[in-house]
């Protein structure tokens, strides 16, 4: 009768593992769980399942600039570490502001007499609607009663505001009147909200009610414009605005229209990281940033840091150092030859989008490489991964989204799955 294997102690096989650069807890998580099912050969794989699921850098060939999976708006240089005069005014010496920074120039740079920063677009309209409106009504038109991501809708989150919705109008056409109506009726509104619908496109017959006509009913209007685009003449890039922003609203013409406030993303069309803007009238952003909520939904100094620098860039003028822009508007025949210098693949045309719940439905035009076959999982798992999409059963890697230092990466990747 053979005598059954004995299994390694789970010390050694951690310490066996120490090439995978994890701390050696969380080896030991793997050494444990590999010999708790009977197969201590399975260690190395679930050590490296572990760092799989550490956050790391990836490189996005996907072509969806604000790709929501990998983060949304890439950031530029990362903001510097130690100490910062975060809540210190170094005139006086005094306590400070967190509002003096990030918030101050993005008020400038939208055309607002003020600015609020939380952790992200949704908390920024339930603050708004929280502050303006809790225990009274706001109305909304029904076609504006969207689904944000994750599952959260306009509804849900109004209620939690404290505020009661009053819906007017149908899914596909609201009148003035409709809010009139609305008003006539009922005497406790104190909102009128407008919410564009950044995660899909409505056409056909439809009608809708722009923030000017809603300004003339003598209630404040707040719009949620959710992707955040600053200023629809786009002073930052060189040229026109490009097409596929044709629609867009943006922060500094839906406030000159007569809104009160505009609500808005920082991750998306801004291109910063994730974060809730509130910008408007002084009164309204005051008041905003007095509801006890503003303190449970404020971000911290590293993001107050990246949107600082994000906001310097456009009064800079300097689209170049917003990554978002700058790879938003790169030159389909440059990324053409650098399909045809990859050496790795066959050079295609593709179409990009700008994703994250921004303008959809609207394409640039843009290119990169194509291999057949789905090698989707092997780019995965190069070092750094490779994150590409799979189209007519080939697998693309559009360079509109990876930046042109990381291009021997992705041929060295691609070279991986067919050699």
């Amino acid at each position: 009768m053979t005598e059954r294997a004995r299994p390694p102690s789970v010390d050694a096989l951690a310490r066996s593992l120490a090439d995978r650069g994890l701390p050696h807890a969380l080896l030991v998580d793997a050494a444990r769980a590999a010999i708790a099912a009977g197969d201590p050969g399975s260690a190395a794989a679930r050590a490296d399942d572990i760092a799989a699921a550490l956050l790391r850098p990836v490189i996005n060939a996907t072509g969806v600039l604000l790709h929501t999976n990998l983060g949304r708006a890439p950031l530029g240089a990362a903001p510097p570490g130690g100490y910062a005069n975060l809540e210190l005014d170094l005139r006086t010496g005094q306590r400070g502001s967190r509002g003096d920074h990030a918030a101050s120039l993005l008020a400038r740079a939208a055309g607002a007499e003020a600015a609020l920063v939380v952790n992200n677009g949704a908390a920024a309209l339930l603050l708004a609607l929280a502050a303006m409106a809790r225990g009274r009504a706001v109305v909304v038109s029904r076609g504006e009663l969207v689904e944000i991501g994750g599952g959260f809708r306009i509804p849900e989150v109004m209620q939690q505001s404290g505020a009661r919705l009053v819906e007017v109008g149908t899914t596909n056409r609201t009148r003035l009147a409709d809010y009139e109506r609305a008003l006539a009726d009922h005497d406790d509104i104190a909102v009128i909200l407008k919410v564009h619908q950044s995660n899909y496109r409505m056409v056909g017959f439809t009608a809708a009610v722009d923030v000017g006509e809603l300004a003339t009913l003598g209630l404040p209007v707040v719009v949620d414009i959710g992707s955040g685009l600053l200023d629809a003449t786009t002073p930052w890039l060189r040229g026109a605005p490009p097409a596929w922003l044709a629609g867009e609203p943006a922060a500094r013409q839906t406030l000159a229209a007569g809104a009160e406030l505009v609500t808005f993303s920082g991750d998306k069309l801004l291109g910063g990281p994730q974060a809730g803007v509130l910008a408007g009238r002084a009164h309204a952003v005051g008041a905003c940033a007095r509801h006890p909520l503003a303190r449970a939904l404020r971000p911290g100094g590293l993001v107050l840091a990246a949107l600082q620098a994000t906001a310097l860039a456009y009064l800079r003028n300097d689209g170049d150092a917003i990554p978002f822009w700058r790879m938003a508007t790169l030159d389909v025949a440059g990324l053409r030859r650098r399909a045809q210098a990859l050496g790795a693949g066959e050079p295609v045309d593709t179409a990009a989008v700008a994703g994250g719940g921004s303008v959809p439905g609207l394409e640039i035009a843009s290119a990169g490489v194509a291999i057949d076959g789905d090698h989707t999982a092997t780019l995965r798992a190069h070092e750094p991964p490779v994150i590409a999409r799979v189209h007519d059963g080939r697998t693309v890697c559009d360079l509109r989204t990876v930046d042109a230092s990381d291009d021997p990466v992705v041929a060295k990747a691609l070279l991986s799955c067919t050699s």
